[in-house]
């Protein structure tokens, strides 16, 4: 997960994954060289935090959506989904 330590955003995101015991990296894209860069890049030239990486797949969180995370890493149950008419 790339983030920076003023972003709520990021220390929201941090906290859920916390509450649901997934594992993270966090690197932090003010002190790691191309972490930004990296960042722009997966979000169309915008600085964007936090963006997570997983599998190769990237997404943002930019604003903090848990109803997005949840689905992004695959955590919302059958029923949890709109069902189609």
């Amino acid at each position: 997960m790339y983030t920076s330590p003023w972003c709520p955003d990021c220390r929201r995101t941090k906290q859920f994954l916390i509450q649901h015991a997934i594992p993270f990296v966090e690197i932090n894209i003010e002190e790691v060289e191309g972490a930004a860069e990296f960042v722009m890049a997966a979000n169309q030239g915008k600085r964007r935090i936090p963006t997570l990486e997983i599998d190769g797949r990237t997404f943002h969180c930019s604003p903090y959506d848990p109803a997005k995370l949840r689905r992004e890493l695959g955590l919302e149950s059958p029923e949890d989904i709109p069902h189609q008419p």
